[in-house]
């Protein structure tokens, strides 16, 4: 029997790159998808970065064709390497090269930057991939019997160094076995998973629901990640994720409706019930715990009717940012219901997705500057309406009314109809782009309506100290209180530390300027040391007295998850009302 870990990757995997290299590691995203850059994005690359057509003839440096062979032994004593086996089964436990490694880095720029420069900080000593909840109660009891470090991995793509083995130890990879459906609900609306569950297979179970459960229609998930494709339904809950759909379906937070964990003191099970007046909430208190607290092993989520032939899709264009601020304010305060999909984006971003979606080649283009939409000035606005055939028309009802209020053009579907296109797909450029020597990675805040003006004015600025650099900003994930900004950069660097430097800087600014430093992606070992200066030394002390009850020997993804065990000179404090 070949072992399961051999040629065990997601089918772009082994179509990117030779089994078993650092390329198959770390590039994400469907080789066939782009080979090189966009057409519209290389002219743009040569504007900006003062790149020639020899710059792109052929890649410079290495991108990881290399077979993976590491000088980093299996630290584990070989008793406990026995033990794993009888409990998961002996060919679903490996100590080889390529497996530890696929598992010991996420999907940020600092991640694939060291992977190019091979450079391996960290990887468990052994791979474990369970197969019932069972097994992986039992390896988090062994593991807190013998002090062993324990790390999950769910789908791989944390862009927080979430799933980094810093301490070796076990790394459990949930993708091969553990992503079952366990029970189906249609009268409470609800599904129960294993955790290791990707996003399609989530989706794909609840649109065929009258085949697989004999239920009387089609379901949806509601939450759509960009990362979607290779997330997993337990990294979406440990981070408190949130899909690009958010704003009609709600993000993680709204949709789980009862977990279960394996901790290190027994088996935690929350309620699942709609609401309940019993004390703090448990199921709000577990989520967002990173895998500090325990390994979340099953949740069960609240389904949505499927329902695509009532979406109505729409955009516009606004003269300004500020214009476009106020009117997407107003969409989200009117009192008329929620969109699905809402993004507005600002100025640069604007230019750069008009670009990407060859409307600078339309007709659309010489209109905008006939009307006054000068470029670097306007914004675009668009998205789509989810739900009720009735419900559906009148909330696209009342945002093109608002949007024509507020002076908007609208560009009618063809933009948002580009943009679904590259949704999911349109991150796999980035590892192109490295082969170029260029980098792109993203920050993410949230604000309120009232700030919301100074937090991208100030975060911006910081981005832009970087020379000759792009950096974009959309509005999505909305609230008639505030919404989230995102921060987009595109900029010349091949060099690890280097982007690790730009990436603190900006989270120095997001913190400066009053916006929370993270929405959706989470905080893992990259964002920790500014968790505690964040919220607060005595909030912060509730997140401590939780680490101290449920994992008192810190073996949960210990080193740095979520800063709890972090040193005093690893923090960085920058708000000066922290006593």
């Amino acid at each position: 029997m070949s072992k399961p870990y051999q040629g065990f990757e997601p089918k772009w995997v082994k179509e990117a790159a030779p089994n078993n290299s650092y390329r198959s590691i770390f590039r994400w995203g469907d080789p066939n998808y782009v080979k090189y850059p966009k057409e519209s994005l290389y002219k743009m690359m040569k504007e900006t970065f003062g790149m020639k057509d020899e710059d792109f003839k052929q890649y410079t440096g290495d991108i990881g064709m290399g077979e993976v062979k590491l000088s980093i032994p299996c630290g584990l004593d070989q008793v406990h390497i026995k033990a794993l086996k009888d409990i998961a089964g002996r060919e679903f436990v490996t100590t080889e090269d390529y497996p530890r490694l696929a598992v010991a880095y996420g999907k940020t720029g600092y991640d694939a930057l060291r992977l190019r420069e091979k450079r391996v900080d960290c990887v468990p000593d052994v791979v474990v991939y369970p197969d019932t909840t069972k097994q992986i109660e039992e390896i988090v009891e062994y593991s807190t019997k013998h002090n062993i470090p324990l790390y999950v991995y769910g789908g791989g793509s944390s862009v927080t160094r979430g799933v980094e083995p810093t301490k070796g130890g076990i790394s459990l990879d949930m993708r091969l076995r553990y992503n079952k459906v366990l029970s189906f609900n249609e009268v409470d609306q609800t599904i129960t998973v294993q955790t290791g569950m990707s996003g399609p297979q989530l989706e794909d179970a609840l649109n065929q629901a009258p085949v697989l459960f004999g239920a009387k229609r089609a379901y949806t998930c509601g939450h759509f990640p960009q990362s979607f494709e290779y997330s997993s339904v337990g990294g979406w809950v440990v981070t408190r994720g949130a899909g690009q759909n958010s704003t009609y379906y709600g993000c993680i937070t709204d949709i789980v409706i009862g977990q279960k964990y394996a901790t290190p003191i027994g088996t935690i099970q929350t309620s699942h019930y709609p609401r309940e007046a019993t004390g703090p909430d448990l199921n709000q208190i577990m989520m967002g715990g990173e895998g500090a607290f325990g390994v979340l092993t099953e949740v069960t989520l609240k389904v949505f009717r499927y329902m695509p032939e009532n979406r109505k899709r729409f955009s516009f264009i606004f003269k300004n940012w500020e214009i476009a601020q106020e009117a997407a304010r107003e969409m989200m305060q009117c009192e008329a219901g929620y969109s699905s999909v809402f993004r507005l984006s600002d100025p640069e971003e604007t230019n750069l997705m008009l670009r990407l979606y060859n409307v600078d080649e339309t007709p659309l283009h010489r209109i905008f500057d006939v009307r006054g939409f000068k470029d670097m000035e306007r914004c675009l606005f668009l998205g789509f309406t989810d739900g009720e055939k009735g419900f559906s028309k009148n909330v696209a009802k009342n945002i093109k009314r608002i949007a024509r209020q507020y002076g908007g053009m609208s560009l009618t579907s063809f933009v948002t109809k580009s943009w679904e296109k590259g949704r999911f797909t349109d991150p796999y450029l980035r590892d192109t782009l490295m082969d170029f020597g260029l980098i792109t990675d993203t920050l993410e805040c949230t604000v309120n309506w009232s700030n919301m003006a100074q937090v991208h004015r100030d975060v911006r600025e910081v981005c832009h100290k970087l020379p000759n650099t792009i950096v974009t900003t959309h509005m999505s994930h909305c609230y008639p209180q505030g919404a989230n900004l995102y921060f987009i950069f595109i900029t010349r660097m091949n060099d690890a530390e280097s982007f690790k430097a730009y990436h603190s800087s900006i989270l120095d600014a997001i913190q400066k300027s009053g916006a929370t430093m993270s929405h959706h992606h989470g905080i893992g070992k990259m964002f920790a040391p500014w968790l505690e200066g964040q919220i607060g030394r005595k909030e912060y002390g509730v997140f401590k007295v939780l680490k101290d009850y449920f994992d008192p020997g810190y073996n949960m993804n210990p080193g740095g998850t979520l800063g709890l065990d972090l040193k005093e000179e690893e923090k960085r404090f920058l708000k000066p009302d922290i006593q």
